[in-house]
Formats: structure tokens, sequence, C-alpha cells
């Protein structure tokens, strides 16, 4: 049995793994899925204090409270920034990093210095404003299909700007297997530079998903499979 903690992204909360937290639990596994400060149904308690290492005692939190080790660790989107510090705190209990059209940051920037421009401006502006930024369209997901729309547009809340502005801080000491899931169909803009970059890394395992950003709605059944072929790799 393994055990995977899932990081959701930005806007999101634990509520996104819906369809595919339960395939693994049928195969045997132990899911973790939690929602991080301020989102999902812990929104109530956002505000300008919650910032990227709230999030990141969040997941490290849970990993020491539960007492778990040998953990597959994945983090969505945003969720990258989140599980790249939590790995840095507790690399002992982590025996496989997965980014699921992740940022991966290095030590001393924030996701704004990796987003799209354009839109980073934009977060920018809305966050320093009102210390949140709200949801993009859902299209830059890739949904589309009214049965999606209707599942994520009510759940989405405004995210904690501190969280995408503060810069990691990390000692470059992990060492544990690594895996990039670069969603291509259609790509968001901000992540193909990790793609490109680790796509014929040695040092990482590459998949793409031919669907788009939100692949553990989109395409469940592919993500499990992946996710399931780590359980044979501890």
């Amino acid at each position: 049995m393994a055990t995977f903690v899932l990081v959701h992204g930005a806007w999101h909360g634990g509520w996104c793994w819906q369809r595919v937290a339960p395939a693994l639990r049928r195969a045997g596994h132990e899911v973790y899925a939690p929602s991080l400060t301020g989102l999902g149904e812990r929104r109530h308690l956002g505000g300008p204090q919650v910032n990227l290492d709230t999030h990141i005692e969040d997941v490290a939190g849970l990993i020491e409270m539960e007492g778990l080790a040998q953990v597959i660790l994945l983090g969505h989107s945003y969720g990258g920034m989140v599980v790249t510090g939590v790995a840095d705190r507790m690399a002992g209990r982590i025996a496989h990093l997965i980014y699921l059209d992740a940022f991966v940051p290095e030590n001393g920037r924030c996701l704004l210095d990796y987003a799209v421009p354009e839109r980073a401006a934009r977060m920018r502006e809305e966050g320093e404003r009102t210390g949140a930024v709200s949801p993009p369209p859902m299209s830059l997901w890739g949904l589309s299909q009214p049965q999606d729309l209707a599942f994520v547009e009510p759940r989405e809340v405004p995210h904690p700007y501190a969280t995408m502005c503060q810069k990691i801080r990390l000692t470059g000491q992990v060492q544990v297997p690594r895996t990039f899931i670069y969603c291509s169909a259609p790509a968001t803009g901000s992540f193909d530079q990790f793609a490109a970059k680790y796509r014929n890394d040695p040092a990482w395992s590459f998949h793409e998903l031919k669907t788009g950003h939100d692949a553990m709605l989109l395409m469940p059944l592919a993500l499990t499979q992946i996710l399931l072929q780590k359980t044979e790799l501890r």
C-alpha cells in the first residue's frame, strides 16, 4: 500500500480530487487530499496573513500529525510551490515528488516569477489592491462541458495573494525521484517552460496528457494510471 498526498492548485480545494482519490483507494492505497488554508471548505480562514509558508505548513503538519512516511507527494499547478517546500522541510518522509502541470520553483523565486507575464501583471494588480486574486475563466483549465463547469464554478474561491508573491526558501538537499506530468491540450502557457526543461532530463520521469490543465477532472482515469505506476517504483 502506498500513501498519496494530493495538493490542489490555486482557487481549488481538496474537492478537485473527487474523480481520482476514490480510484486510488480502490486500488488499496491511502489517500489524503487536504484543502489549503483559505481555500475549499477552509475558505473562511483566508486573509492577507495567509502566505506560501502557511500552505507549506498545512501539508507538512498533515504528514507529521498523521505519522505518514514514504509519501508520494503530488502538487497540481500552484501546488507545485507547496510540495517543493514540504519536501525541502521533510525529505526523509517523501518517496516521490509528482508535479501535475505545476510550478517547480527554484530557491528565492515566487509563483509570479514563472506565470505568463500578462497574467502575472493582472494577478499582481488585483492582489496588491485586495489581498486576493479572483479565479480566471474556467476555459483556462480546459473546462467546457456543462457538468464540469457546474461542478467547479461554485467551488472556486479567491486565492490569497501573499502565497503568489512570497519567495520560496529552499536548502536544495532533497534527493527523491521526481515526475512531471504536462497537460498540453490546451496548455495554459505557464508550464511549457517546465515541460521543455524536464521532458528529456534523465533525472525526471516525464508524461504528457493531451488534455487541459485540470487533468484530474478531465482525464481522471489516465492520470490515475500514471499515479498507480509510481507505486511500483517505491
